[in-house]
């Protein structure tokens, strides 16, 4: 499972959290990483992983530049010849309550979480069809799709929007062996969690992720390692016949109907 040997894959939001997961274990995998992000962390990234012994370019780079990322991709395919997968794990989880929302606030999230996603697709799907391979993994999340809470309007529309898109971009292109699959994640051990849990407490941060944790049914919170296991079952071969699908992976934590609430059945 996961076998990427001599594919050459494009990460968006590559410099921390389930971008960086899933470069590492893809690249562990054998496949050749093209690194997207607007940090400049991202040639950091790269460094450390051909340190290691993978092959990895970086290129620092904002989705929200459509023509950029055509430049981008342009480089990449004349590197290598071809592009074998996308990863668009490029993202960013601000919240804020409904009336209090603007219309830039609203616009952040559209653009580089929904925005984003469009146009590494419409830079990345021309190279794939010349060659009638591609496979694309879209990250929306279980918020939008299948839970909310309050202050969540702007974010969770995207991550439903990212979903319908990649439905619909999966029927549009099944017919050229190009595949598009979503990952919905729930709570990761990411560093923006870290960021979360630091604002909801400043002064005891683990004190919420271990309440966090608590009320998912593992008890624990994914890994980025845990993602880049699931992005590169999409990505490889082994999954030839899955498309359209998206993979809750969230530890269990949409399956209560009560969460939290203690109920046990009567004896």
């Amino acid at each position: 499972m996961g076998n990427l040997n001599g594919k050459v894959a494009i990460i968006t939001g590559v410099a921390m959290g389930m971008g960086f997961g899933s470069a590492r274990v893809m690249a562990g995998y054998g496949a050749k990483i093209a690194l997207f992000d607007f940090s400049e962390t991202v040639f950091e990234t790269a460094e450390s992983l051909n340190k290691d012994g993978y092959e990895a370019l970086a290129f620092k780079i904002d989705v929200r530049d459509g023509a950029g990322l055509k430049d981008a991709c342009e480089k990449v395919a004349e590197h290598y010849g071809k592009i074998d997968i996308l990863v668009n794990a490029a993202g960013i989880g601000v919240l804020k309550y409904f009336l209090d929302a603007t219309e830039e606030f609203r616009d952040l999230n559209l653009d580089i979480n929904y925005k984003g996603t469009w146009n590494a697709c419409q830079a990345v799907i021309p190279y794939m069809l010349k060659r009638k391979y591609g496979k694309i993994v879209n990250y929306c999340s279980v918020t939008g799709c299948l839970v909310v809470d309050p202050g969540m309007t702007s974010y969770a529309a995207t991550k439903g929007a990212i979903l319908a898109f990649t439905k619909a971009l999966a029927v549009e292109f099944a017919a050229s062996n190009i595949t598009v699959n979503a990952i919905l994640p729930g709570m990761i051990d990411t560093p923006m969690t870290d960021k979360s849990c630091r604002e909801a407490s400043p002064k005891d941060p683990q004190s919420v992720k271990d309440s966090i944790a608590a009320n998912i049914p593992m008890k624990r919170l994914g890994t980025i390692e845990e993602a880049g296991k699931v992005t590169a079952f999409l990505a490889s071969d082994e999954s030839s016949y899955v498309t359209g699908a998206s993979i809750v992976f969230d530890g269990g934590s949409t399956l209560p109907e009560n969460p939290g609430s203690g109920w046990t059945p009567q004896a």
